[in-house]
């Protein structure tokens, strides 16, 4: 691949072309680019939106660091991986941006057909109810709310800013994962704090996940030939961060994580619910400084910390399978909390039609999802043994007779958000 500096000077050099070729195209350009920067990495797709058809994706690892490395895949060749000094996200970009257009492994024979830049961001606020075209508004909107996610909001402007840069002339849409939950009316919001808290400082339910919660409750819609506006679906997005939505109606009601991500389901390695005095009490008797609370809650504690063996899902059933009967317990402790949930949101729905299982544990974990099913008879909810034997494949995985349908979706939030790009831009 090039070299940044010569990078940089082929983009100057078609920034020209790109109004050009959009106006002679109407400024209908159906490939978009899907960028979701974290602080250190950055994933990628490249998506053409006339059949929802994925060309390539990526993963850029250890941006800043060094080693830093691309590793680019054009759908049906192998993947490369090309190590080259990048000292931050403009780097980064740059190097995507090569990548894509790559003579061999690229997938755009110039950035020109690009029609629109699809960004993941963590944290609107209660700013965006929906995804929105960026512009000086929105990414001052954005700035705001960095102290609602101080570790992921900046990556993502981060990200944005280096397009802007080396993409001026490409519209640009943020697509939040605490958009879709803005319907939860504030009985399902609020904190039973003083109220100024919510007034003063937006302390208050947020919630995640919810380009996945949004993504897998349309498509269980479209398997069972039902308008999501008549179901009730419970969401389970299941992976080292995992979190239950209620939909009724086709709008998010509830959601398992709050303010931050730490609340909620017992995780990887996040405590999930828990009697907040504790964490006063810990710190008194451990003499923690400060910060390192929040540390053990959100790094050191969920699966990893009841089975102290691993936050993998993968290693634990080996442990168990080994007789160890700590990961055994940090296993039942999981699907009991995921069962919680699926409980507490058939009484605010008034029922279930049908529950998602998603992410990697979600998608992949059979005893897991046998282990969340089990007992849950009485609420019409049966789950099928040798239907529930698959791994990361559309599917039912119900019995016949069961009253509630239980359903296997891979999540795609990358198409989620590929798709609200295009519909936002497509006419500009």
């Amino acid at each position: 691949m090039a070299t940044n500096a010569l990078i940089y000077k082929k983009f100057r050099c078609i920034i020209g072309k790109a109004n050009l070729f959009k106006r002679e195209n109407g400024g209908n350009v159906m490939n978009v680019l899907v960028i979701n920067c974290g602080s250190s990495s950055l994933k990628y797709q490249v998506l053409d939106m006339t059949g929802e058809k994925l060309l390539c994706k990526g993963l850029v690892e250890r941006i800043g660091m060094e080693g830093s490395v691309i590793n680019h895949t054009k759908i049906g060749m192998d993947k490369v991986s090309t190590v080259v000094p990048m000292n931050d996200h403009k780097d980064a970009i740059a190097q995507v941006l090569a990548a894509i257009q790559d003579p061999e492994t690229g997938v755009v024979a110039s950035l020109d057909e690009i029609g629109a830049v699809g960004h993941r961001v963590v944290h609107a606020g209660e700013k965006f109810a929906d995804s929105v075209v960026i512009d000086d508004k929105v990414i001052a909107a954005l700035e705001e709310c960095v102290e609602l996610a101080p570790l992921h909001n900046p990556p993502n402007l981060y990200g944005i800013a280096a397009c802007q840069e080396l993409m001026p002339n490409t519209p640009m849409v943020a697509v939040f994962d605490t958009a879709y939950h803005q319907t939860m009316p504030p009985k399902s919001y609020l904190y039973a704090l003083p109220y100024e808290y919510y007034e003063k400082y937006g302390i208050r339910k947020y919630g995640f996940h919810g380009t996945s919660h949004k993504y897998v409750a349309q498509r269980a819609a479209a398997m069972m030939n039902v308008d999501i506006n008549d179901l009730k679906i419970i969401t389970c997005h299941l992976g080292n961060g995992a979190s239950v939505s209620a939909i009724k109606h086709g709008r998010v009601i509830d959601t398992s994580m709050g303010f931050t991500p730490l609340q909620g389901l017992v995780m990887g390695t996040r405590c999930g619910d828990i009697d907040p005095a504790i964490v006063t009490y810990i710190r008194q008797k451990e003499n923690l400084p400060q910060g390192k609370a929040n540390e053990i809650l959100n790094k050191k504690s969920g699966v990893l910390g009841i089975s102290g063996v691993s936050s993998d899902f993968r290693d634990l059933e080996d442990a168990v399978a080994e007789g160890n009967e700590r990961a055994a317990l940090a296993l039942e402790i999981f699907a009991q909390k995921v069962r919680f949930y699926i409980g507490a949101y058939i009484a605010e729905m008034n029922g279930v039609d049908a529950i998602v299982f998603t992410a990697g544990v979600g998608e992949n974990d059979v005893n897991m999802r046998e282990l969340i099913c089990t007992d849950l008879g009485n609420l019409g909810i049966k789950l099928d043994i040798m239907r529930n034997k698959v791994r990361g494949k559309e599917t039912f995985v119900n019995t016949e007779d069961s009253k509630v349908k239980l359903l296997l979706i891979p999540t795609n939030e990358e198409l989620m958000i590929a798709r609200d790009t295009f519909n936002l831009t497509k006419n500009l």
